[in-house]
């Protein structure tokens, strides 16, 4: 008798399961039932035993998150074997008749009780796993320590990274806005027009707090803090446009005349129009080494402790927050990004 079986596949593109005899159903990202019922799907997975979030549980989130494709189909017994060296490739979970998530050798994750099997765990790519490890000694290298139940961030064949001509509009519209609220707590420096006149494109891109920031009259002296550290965000979209040359280690606040200098430097138009991005493998690998310094940087500060020495706290926070945008975290706009960790 055959299995009906769900794999939920975060590959972007996944191996086809042709081990199989028969046609399969498959739905990618842009069907519109897809993020309703992967919305579902994680509300059953949350909802499984004790109503509590577990490592265990957040990862399983996690994956279904970076969903791509879902194939339903049919799998006799002896064709299992075959499935799960398929679900590896795929870095699939499966979600079977009885009710229980289980991994790519069909071990339960969670069953309809919330029980898991001894062995079981969520999948992640190859280089995913590597790009942790090396963040891991990388840190421990700067006396730093992160706990192991930490995940890999997203693997180069399931990040969709934003188009490089969106993130060099969103570059400008971040050195307008911290600009002008440089200028704005120092008293003195350049004028909405003025602004306009040197980097127009960069009134294009707008997110609506920075459209209300600028619109403002007075502005918020409350927020002038908060755009002027969009520098350091800046540098990482500098960064991984090929602008800067490196993300130097967090201990200190951005050169932030040098960045200027870039900035004003590019003509506007051939920047966006031949803008690139840094291969992904160097973008998951800045983002993997700052989740979990931003980890640290939180942890420390529930502890009631200094951030770790050498770190300045609010730069991981708003690298964190540039490379979970480029990433596509949680699929949210610029005004809305998370940083959890």
């Amino acid at each position: 008798m055959p299995i009906l079986v769900n794999a939920y596949c975060t590959h972007r593109n996944p191996p086809a399961p042709r081990f199989l005899n028969e046609p399969v159903n498959w739905r990618g990202r842009t069907d519109p039932e897809m993020q309703p019922h992967l919305r579902g799907f994680i509300d059953y997975t949350l909802s499984r035993g004790a109503q509590r979030m577990t490592s265990l549980k957040y990862s399983l989130m996690r994956h279904i998150q970076r969903v791509h494709h879902q194939f339903s189909m049919n799998i006799e017994h002896s064709e299992l074997a075959a499935f799960g060296r398929w679900a590896r490739a795929a870095n699939a979970i499966a979600y079977f008749p009885d009710g229980s998530i289980r991994d790519c050798q069909t071990r339960v994750l969670l069953d309809a009780d919330g029980r898991t099997q001894e062995g079981a765990a969520v999948p992640y790519p190859e280089d995913a796993l590597a790009r942790k490890a090396w963040s891991t000694r990388r840190l421990h290298e700067l006396g730093v320590r992160v706990p192991e139940h930490l995940p890999p961030v997203i693997g180069e064949l399931e990040v969709e990274l934003r188009p490089a001509t969106e993130v060099a509009l969103r570059a400008m519209s971040l050195f307008a806005v911290a600009l002008y609220a440089e200028g704005l707590a120092q008293g003195a420096g350049p004028s909405i027009a003025e602004l306009n006149g040197r980097v127009p494109l960069a009134f294009v891109a707008l997110s609506a707090a920075e459209t209300a920031f600028l619109a403002a009259s007075p502005p918020d002296k409350k927020q002038l803090p908060v755009f002027s550290w969009r520098y350091e965000s800046l540098l990482v979209l500098q960064w991984a446009l090929g602008l800067a040359p490196d993300l130097p280690h967090p201990g200190d606040i951005c050169d932030v005349p040098a960045l200027a200098k870039r900035m004003l430097a590019a003509n506007p138009e051939r920047l966006v129009a031949g803008a690139t991005l840094r291969p992904a493998r160097d973008i998951l690998g800045a983002l993997d080494l700052h989740y979990r310094l931003h980890w640290a940087v939180r942890q420390s500060r529930l502890d009631n402790r200094p951030a770790p020495e050498g770190i300045e706290s609010s730069v991981v926070y708003e690298r964190h927050y540039a490379l979970n945008w480029l990433v596509r975290f949680e699929d949210a706009e610029w005004d809305k990004v998370d940083t959890p960790t």
